[in-house]
């Protein structure tokens, strides 16, 4: 009855954290030298995301401790936590940072003689450590992110058992319960979202305004169309050139339809 009475007043301690969380609409400026229409804002923590207007305004939900992120083609791409007094403020401005394009630096290495046994004794190349060459286990799959990492935590985490009938991962139900863990996940689909889109708009992005005019900005609201397309996802994972460049052409051809009727109206 003891460790009921504990968990129970720890569910109602979580939930006063959350109804002390007060959000609110904040206004932002962006604020540069260039094109401030279009860029992309994202609330990382509570998975809301925005554009910027023609002057570089937006509002966003937001609360304190979150983090946005402020990202663009022309300028870098910039992160920061959401503080008291900016929800006091109510409002806050973003100073861009333009990107600048440097070359390469060029190495010069070992010349290479096209004998496979003499170039690996005269290269600096080390053979990479197997976990299992060592005899213990690793993970040797593809890395998690940081926001992964912690979807993974509130998923599994360390194993808090308590007795109430059976074994129960306390961890693991007081962040299904808070609501942290369907956070988390849209978090990292979202980041999943975005890492599509830097994909596409590098390998396709050419290929499909060729012959379209569209403007920097507009090209950015064109690809948040696409993210909120539920085949979107399944269409980066397989990689499938022809499927994907159908896809995002037939999404073009409906953007520029949405944007005429919205003129006409």
């Amino acid at each position: 009855m003891k460790m009921i009475k504990i968990f129970t007043v720890f569910i109602v301690f979580i939930f006063g954290l959350n109804l002390h969380a007060q959000t609110k609409d904040l206004k932002g400026q962006l604020i540069a030298n260039d094109e401030v229409e279009g860029l992309h804002i994202q609330n990382k923590t509570s998975a809301k995301y925005t554009i910027s207007n023609e002057d570089g305004s937006f509002v966003i939900p937001a609360k304190v401790q979150d983090t946005l992120v402020i990202s663009g083609v022309k300028y870098q791409k910039q992160e920061f936590v959401i503080t008291s007094t900016i929800m006091d403020l109510g409002q806050f401005n973003v100073q861009l940072i333009e990107n600048v394009n440097e070359l390469n630096e060029v190495v010069v290495g070992k010349i290479l003689t096209g004998s496979l046994e003499s170039d690996l004794e005269n290269s600096d190349a080390k053979t990479e450590i197997n976990f299992y060459d060592l005899g213990i286990p690793g993970y040797t799959g593809k890395p998690l992110t940081q926001n992964e990492r912690k979807l993974h935590d509130a998923d599994a985490g360390p194993m808090g058992y308590i007795g109430l009938g059976g074994g129960v991962n306390l961890h693991k139900l007081l962040n299904t319960i808070s609501g942290r863990t369907k956070k988390l996940k849209a978090i990292v689909a979202l980041d999943d979202r975005d890492r599509c889109v830097e994909r596409f708009r590098r390998d396709y992005e050419s290929f499909l305004f060729e012959k379209d005019s569209l403007s920097e900005n507009l090209r950015n609201e064109y690809f948040l169309f696409c993210q909120e397309d539920e085949e979107f996802l399944t269409l980066c994972s397989e990689n499938n050139d022809i499927k994907l460049l159908e896809f995002l052409q037939t999404k073009l051809k409906v953007y520029h339809e949405n944007r005429k009727s919205v003129s006409k109206d």
